[in-house]
C-alpha cells in the first residue's frame, strides 16, 4: 500500500473540495508513491511531532492543522515551520492536513464534539450551497438498472437520509436516419434523474463514458444551488434534557477537558439546543441564532464580539486546541472503518501553544 491510498481514502471522507478558500489542506511535503509504513496523527505538525514520528517509524504524519498557509520564499530554518519542512524531507515523511474540508463534513470536527457532548438530533449549522449536482440521463429500458447501479457505485443518489434515489421517466425517443431512407424510428428509453456530490463527479463521468462506449447515452448534469445539509461547518443538536446553563458549562469543561470556559452572562434558566464549531467558529453566530441555540460552543472569540451574543443565546469559547484535541482520534476511526489494517499511533505531544495559569 502507497500513501496515496491512505490519502484517497481520506478524501472520500473529507474532499479537498470541501475547504475553505482561504486553507491549504492536502498534501504539504512529501512523496505520494511512497510505500506507506505508519501514520503519526495530530493536531499541528511540530518539531515535536516530527521527531515523535522518526522515533515511531512512521512516514506519514496526518496532521488538522496545514503548517504552511502562505508561500515560502526562502527555506533556511529560521523558524519552525521552515525546520519541520526540513526534517521531513531530510526523513523522508510525508505531512498531509485535513483541516476545512473535515470542519465541513457531516461526520467531521464539530460531529465529534456533539458526540462527546451526548446531543441528539444533530445536524450541519451551516450548510453549503453549491454542493450538489444533477444528473439526467436517457438509457435505453433494458440497460436501466445496470446503468443505476453503476451510477450509485460512484457516489450517485446519497443525500443526508437516504441511498440509491432517482425519479425515472418513461418515455418514446424517435429519430430520422438521414444516411438511409428517411423514416422515423422510435424506441423506449427511460429518463433517469438524481444527484450527486459535486466531488463524485469524475467517477459519475468515468461511469457514464464506459457504458457510452456500448450504449446510446444522452446525459446532461447541472449545478444545484440548494443547500445541502450534508456539507458545511457546525452542528446544532438537543441535550437529552433541558440543563441549568451552569451545570452545562460544568460537563463541558470536563467533557472538553479544557482549564478554562469564557462565556457570556447565563440569562437563561435552562438551555437545551447547543450549537458547536470546532476551532474559530465566530463567524457562525447568526446561524446559531436564527436557529434558536441557547447555547453556541466554539472557540478564539475576540472581547468585542462577546457583545453580539446580545442575549439573543449563551456564548462560550473553550479554546482552540480544546475544542479540537478529539479530531486525532476522529480522524483514525474514519480511516479505520476505511483500511481494515490501518497502521496509526496518536500523537503523544501536546501542541497547544497557549498555557493556563
Amino acid at each position: 500500500m502507497k500513501i496515496k491510498d491512505i490519502v484517497a481514502e481520506l478524501e472520500s471522507i473529507a474532499p479537498l473540495k470541501y475547504q475553505e478558500g482561504y486553507d491549504n489542506s492536502g498534501y504539504i511535503v512529501g512523496t505520494p508513491d511512497a510505500v506507506f509504513k505508519k501514520a503519526l496523527i495530530c493536531l499541528d505538525s511540530t518539531e515535536a511531532v516530527l521527531d515523535e514520528a522518526i522515533e515511531k517509524g512512521c512516514n506519514l504524519v496526518i496532521a488538522h492543522h496545514p503548517i504552511i498557509f502562505g508561500g515560502l520564499k526562502k527555506i533556511t530554518g529560521k523558524n519552525y515551520v521552515e525546520r519541520v519542512i526540513m526534517k521531513a524531507i531530510k526523513n523522508d515523511i510525508t505531512i498531509y492536513a485535513a483541516h476545512t474540508n473535515l470542519d465541513s463534513v457531516h461526520n467531521g470536527v464539530s460531529r465529534k464534539i456533539c458526540d462527546r457532548l451526548g446531543l441528539q438530533h444533530c445536524r450541519v449549522l451551516a450548510p453549503q450551497s453549491g454542493v450538489l449536482k444533477k444528473l439526467s440521463v436517457l438509457c435505453p429500458i433494458p440497460q436501466a438498472d445496470a446503468v443505476r447501479t453503476a451510477l450509485w457505485e460512484a457516489g450517485a443518489g446519497q443525500t443526508a437520509d437516504h441511498r440509491e434515489t432517482s425519479f425515472n421517466l418513461l418515455g418514446i425517443s424517435t429519430f430520422t436516419n438521414s444516411n438511409t431512407t428517411p423514416a422515423e424510428t422510435q424506441y423506449g428509453e427511460l429518463k433517469i434523474e438524481t444527484i450527486f456530490e459535486a466531488a463524485a463527479e469524475g467517477k459519475i463521468m468515468q461511469t457514464l463514458n464506459t457504458f457510452s462506449r456500448s450504449l446510446r447515452l444522452y446525459y446532461e448534469i447541472s449545478p444545484i444551488e440548494n443547500k445541502y445539509s450534508n456539507v458545511g461547518l457546525g452542528m446544532i443538536g438537543c441535550l437529552p434534557e433541558p440543563q441549568d446553563p451552569s451545570e452545562f458549562l460544568t460537563g463541558l469543561k470536563t467533557t472538553m477537558q479544557t482549564p478554562c470556559i469564557r462565556h457570556t452572562r447565563l440569562f437563561r434558566k435552562k438551555v437545551q439546543h447547543v450549537a458547536v464549531c470546532g476551532g474559530a467558529g465566530f463567524s457562525l453566530l447568526p446561524h446559531a441564532i436564527a436557529q434558536r441555540a441557547d447555547v453556541f460552543v466554539t472557540a478564539d472569540v475576540k472581547y468585542h464580539q462577546f457583545f453580539d451574543a446580545d442575549k439573543h443565546l449563551i456564548l462560550a469559547d473553550i479554546g482552540h486546541y480544546e475544542s479540537e484535541q478529539f479530531t486525532i482520534e476522529l480522524l483514525k476511526e474514519l480511516l479505520s472503518e476505511k483500511i481494515s489494517n490501518f497502521a496509526a499511533v496518536l500523537t503523544s505531544v501536546n501542541t497547544n501553544p497557549v498555557n493556563y495559569l
